[in-house]
């Protein structure tokens, strides 16, 4: 695919028109394309905050310097690459490994660019299947570790593990050194930490919002080493660019119209601030990318833009609009807006049209959702702390069901079933707001429950896995209009499961009890936010899911009019 359009109809589209023409009339496009900072007013946002707009040719040089890395990697035998990150960092690398690798990851030159092909595999702190898959391939693994700020938890742990495992494997403290490469800002915690320990480093701009940086560095080196075409990539973000400065003829200012036009509270009352996104095929990492660029991007000061999954936005609700990306056929697509253009200039696209709805609904989309990601993290991190050898929490359950565990901060009535608990959480989200699950369970996914839970509650769910999910997508929650309430569950590892069990070394905790204590630090934060939130833990883990689905379709049976 070489073209671009954006086309949408119905209401959507006059109120996207309407939002055009007030965009048009305060010169916004011309004033963007110019990199203009007195748009977010004179003091809001830094000019070098606009350097994104320069990524499709600025990163044409990273990608000559990443050519002798690949060329170095690939004579060492090096073509499994891991890459450690949660959030932005790793899901634009995703993305571009799924629509721009080549077939077939252990065949060399696949892609006929002259690049070998490779393979990756991303550790977001979700389960311990892909890090013992990763680990199943040490001989060919490059770890690569990225990240704007300091480690993470997760990327503390990973690093240990992958550190002890080549040690193990006989290579010395120099060759461990040479099996990492850090991605991350000049200057950085992060940088500092990475040159004491001799790895290797890719240093980025730090004014650079990390929302934004699919095309950096960030999105494109570990995806270059693993294969994927990235000068075909930054071509097709370069074919956008002349578009984004005109008044006409602009999709990224149109999909900006469409999304903060539609977020703005209409005479009717309704603002249609959720957006259901669809992809050809289900969706995937690209999906992702977007509904994280713009819980960041406009979630600020009790606004913000959510997006949701296929199957959690089954239902006619007045406040979604859905949006379809690259349909294979608009006459028979269900949405109310189609985007077509490749990856490439989706990328761009989409950020452009961040910043236009972030300009529409009166914020800063460049401020990055740090603070309240970092909160989670923190609490998390006090909880390793003072759990010692112990739980990371003794907190204990308010009612217990066929060994699920039910945490909530109110005592449960005698006699109570899992059927009640959970038809008291669906019944707490607000007329105009959404339920969102978490899980911190291997690969059980929220997609289980979604459709279930969206027929009983009559709003749409949004899910996904933790602590990847809230920490892209938090800001939305916490920092948006605060009409959400939340299903957070986690679960004892799974039998067997001795990646998750064994303590990680160096640190008195385990994998499994990281996530527990990622889970409690996300059910703080919302906590402290007077949001509806109830934890239920799974003793077994599959035994469990059985259960908890099947508690949740007899809710959605029981409340279908």
């Amino acid at each position: 695919m070489s073209g671009f359009d954006v086309l949408t109809r119905g209401d959507v589209l006059d109120s996207a028109l309407q939002a055009r023409d007030y965009l048009v009339s305060c010169g916004v496009p011309g004033a963007l394309a110019a990199k203009d900072p007195r748009l977010w007013g004179r003091r809001a946002v830094d000019h070098s905050r606009l350097g994104w707009l320069d990524l499709p040719f600025a990163s044409r040089g990273l990608l000559n310097q990443v050519d002798g890395l690949v060329s170095e990697a690939r004579y060492s035998g090096l073509d499994h690459i891991v890459l450690i990150g949660v959030g932005a960092e790793s899901l634009a690398a995703q993305a571009i490994m799924e629509a721009h690798a080549p077939p077939g990851a252990a065949d060399r030159d696949a892609n006929g660019t002259g690049r070998p092909a490779g393979e990756l595999t991303v550790l977001d702190g979700g389960d311990t299947a892909a890090l013992a898959f990763a680990l199943e391939r040490l001989d060919r693994t490059l770890v690569v570790l990225a990240s704007k700020a300091g480690v993470s938890l997760e990327g503390d742990a990973y690093r240990r593990i992958f550190a002890a495992a080549f040690r193990e494997r006989g290579l010395s403290e120099r060759e461990i050194a040479s099996r990492f490469l850090v991605i991350t800002d000049h200057g950085s915690p992060l940088h500092d930490f990475a040159r004491q320990c001799g790895y290797r480093i890719g240093l980025t701009d730090p004014y650079l919002p990390g929302h934004y940086g699919a095309l950096s560095a960030y999105g494109l080196v570990p995806a270059v080493l693993a294969g994927a075409d990235a000068e075909r990539l930054l071509e097709e973000a370069a074919s956008l660019v002349p578009s984004l400065g005109k008044d006409e003829d602009n999709p990224g200012l149109l999909l900006g119209a469409i999304l903060g036009g539609c977020a703005q509270q209409a005479q009717g009352g309704v603002a249609r601030d959720k957006v259901l996104l669809r992809e050809p095929g289900g969706t995937g990492a690209l999906s992702a990318w977007i509904s994280q660029l713009l819980a960041v991007g406009t979630a600020k000061r009790g606004k913000g833009v959510l997006a949701l999954e296929a199957l959690g936005g089954r239902g006619a609700f007045p406040d979604v609009h859905g949006v379809s990306i690259n349909p294979r056929s608009a006459a028979d697509e269900e949405s109310d807006t189609s985007v077509w253009a490749p990856l490439g200039a989706q990328f761009l696209m989409w950020e452009y049209a961040t910043a236009v709805a972030g300009w529409l609904l009166g914020v800063n989309p460049f401020e990055a959702g740090g603070t309240v990601v970092q909160e989670a993290e923190d609490d998390a991190a006090a909880l390793l702390r003072t759990a010692g050898d112990g739980p990371p929490s003794g907190e204990r359950p308010v009612y217990v069901e066929d060994g699920i565990e039910v945490h909530a901060d109110f005592p449960w009535p005698p006699g109570a079933e899992l059927q009640t608990v959970l038809g008291g959480l669906v019944a707490s989200v607000p007329s105009d707001g959404y339920l969102s699950v978490m899980t911190y369970l291997g690969d059980f996914s929220g997609r289980y429950l979604a459709p279930s839970l969206a027929r009983a509650s009559g709003r749409p769910v949004a899910y996904g896995p933790g602590p990847g999910y809230p920490h892209a997508t938090g800001p939305v929650h916490k920092d948006g209009r605060g009409n959400g309430a939340f299903l957070i569950i986690t679960g004892d590892p799974a039998p067997g499961d001795t990646l998750a069990t064994q303590p990680v070394p160096g640190r008195p905790y385990s994998l499994a009890k990281l996530q527990i204590a990622r889970a409690l630090g996300e059910l703080r934060a919302l906590r402290r936010r007077r949001l509806p939130v109830i934890r239920l833990h799974l003793q077994d883990p599959v035994d469990g899911a059985g259960r908890l689905t099947e508690a949740v379709r007899a809710v959605a049976g029981a409340r279908r009019p």
